[in-house]
């Protein structure tokens, strides 16, 4: 077994992370591609504090991505004068930190489970829709993210 040289190598950037989000998105299928083409991607260290306060949480650890807009569900289709476009956050540290905690994925398989997690919510997905939805696949068989 081979030492890795960690000299060298340094954790990857925001634009690392871009480039991670940016390969997801151009992934989707269609329908999915299309539908989401008007959702842009974001790339932070961390949650604001207030973004993490509304949720109850405390560490900035506990938050890997954000979804904020209007759903499509929720006529999300047809943007209002004025309405900022949805937007799919993504923080860094805590991805990281998942990251190194989880051996089981990469980290571009982390951010795309994140980025599609978040993505769901666009469509007009609550969370325990995308985990029933995880749940079904699993039971199918269909290989998912694995989340210790």
């Amino acid at each position: 077994m081979s030492k890795t040289d960690w000299s060298g190598l340094y954790a990857p950037t925001l634009d690392d992370f871009e480039a991670l989000a940016s390969a997801a998105l151009a992934g989707l299928p269609e329908p999915f591609a299309s539908l989401a083409a008007d959702v842009t991607c974001s790339v932070a260290e961390y949650a604001e504090d207030e973004i993490l306060q509304g949720f109850g949480m405390e560490s900035p650890f506990e938050l890997m991505g954000l979804f904020s807009g209007v759903g499509l569900t929720e006529d999300g289709a047809t943007p209002q004068t004025g309405q900022m476009p949805n937007t799919v956050y993504l923080y860094r540290r805590a991805i990281l930190d998942y990251w190194a905690e989880n051996e089981d994925n990469t980290l571009g398989e982390i951010v795309t489970h994140v980025l599609i997690h978040e993505l769901g919510h666009h469509f007009g997905f609550s969370d325990e829709d995308m985990e029933a939805l995880e749940a079904e696949a699993d039971k199918a068989g269909v290989p998912a993210f694995s989340e210790d």
